[in-house]
């Protein structure tokens, strides 16, 4: 008996739909559904009869939480080419998303992690349901934001970029639309009509400015701006920590943050750091480039596949970091994840 295929691709009409099909992996994403979406996106990019290009999840708990990361810690630890080649493939993807010729649009329900938030962000429209959580948790597993995330945290204005980098904090739907994460909010019972109208040749903007909807409750992290403003333009992680104790007889905001941010790896807080504040003045592709430099200096580090182990592999949710205090990673071992590679991210 055959497995069920790991992504779908159809012709609907107008619209080409791509459906990610691991939904007990939560949709995550392995190098042959990397592989075979940039396959079809360049075929359907010159295909006359595809006018709008669909991504949706199956099942009902996630879009995609990201990559497969247990098989990437594998191949890691065993040497193999798999890791490598994956970062090296889904990069070129998501820039390959960033300058599609035709709409490229992402219906999001669920969990939209990492990787999901790779292959959704950079299109023109972002569509979500009620259900969307958005975040960018790696550096709860020795990682750091990528996928074009030192691009798109950079620009998401003030400092809330960095705060949802080192925290890996989630967001909700409305929080989604008020950082443009997400460009529309509709309810998931239209989206099958939504799809027809779309195949049947409207433009994707007709449609949404007829079935988009402003019913959601305002973003409780709209509330909190000037706080992680104030906090989070800090000269260092540490600084950022420092404030965040200040605060935290007064503010149980500030004490669970502070709590969040110790849990994570100190040389990824820092590597998250120095990303997200390069990336605002970087293009888009050095954007990408660069964060391939640090995934390639990361697979040859411990704290990914710690990280890995403690949350996917073992799942006791207790990572030796190593090193295990801020103040025990340098300047120099950071700025070395950051310098040039024999062989760049080719885009």
């Amino acid at each position: 008996m055959t497995s069920e295929p790991e992504i779908l691709f159809e012709n609907r009409g107008a619209v080409g739909l791509i459906t990610l099909n691991r939904p007990k992996a939560l949709n995550a994403l392995t190098l042959g559904m990397v592989n075979a979406m940039q396959a079809k996106l360049e075929e359907w990019a010159t295909d006359p009869q595809v006018a709008t290009v669909v991504l949706r999840g199956a099942g009902e708990k996630a879009f995609c939480a990201g990559a497969d990361i247990r098989a990437v810690r594998e191949s890691g630890l065993t040497g193999t080419s798999y890791a490598l080649d994956f970062f090296r493939t889904e990069y070129k993807l998501n820039a390959y998303i960033k300058r599609y010729p035709k709409p490229y649009l992402s219906l999001i329900h669920g969990i939209c992690m990492g990787g999901g938030l790779g292959i959704s962000v950079h299109g023109k429209f972002r569509v979500a349901g009620s259900s969307a959580v958005f975040a960018m948790p790696e550096t709860g597993i020795g990682f750091f934001p990528d996928v074009g995330a030192s691009y798109f945290l950079s620009r998401l204005g003030g400092q809330v970029g960095l705060y949802l980098g080192l925290t890996g904090a989630r967001v909700k739907a409305a929080d989604g639309l008020y950082l443009k994460l997400a460009t529309h909010w509709v309810p998931s019972e239209y989206w099958d009509a939504f799809v027809d109208a779309l195949a049947s040749g409207d433009e994707p903007a007709d449609v949404l400015t007829e079935m988009a909807r402003d019913l959601l409750p305002s973003a409780p992290i709209s509330d909190r701006r000037e706080e992680i403003d104030a906090i989070f333009k800090s000269s260092s992680v540490g600084d950022i920590l420092a404030m965040l104790d200040q605060d935290e007889i007064d503010d149980e905001w500030s004490s669970e943050t502070a709590a969040l941010m110790r849990r994570r790896s100190p040389t990824s807080l820092n590597l998250t750091y120095n990303e997200i504040r390069s990336g605002k003045t970087l293009s888009f592709e050095d954007c990408m480039r660069m964060e391939f430099r640090m995934a390639t200096r990361i697979l040859q580090g411990k704290d990914f596949y710690e990280g890995v182990r403690s949350v996917i592999v073992d799942k006791d949710n207790a990572p030796k970091w190593s090193p295990a205090n801020l103040s025990d990673v340098s300047d120099d071992e950071i700025h070395a994840y950051f310098a040039p590679l024999e062989q760049e991210l080719e885009l």
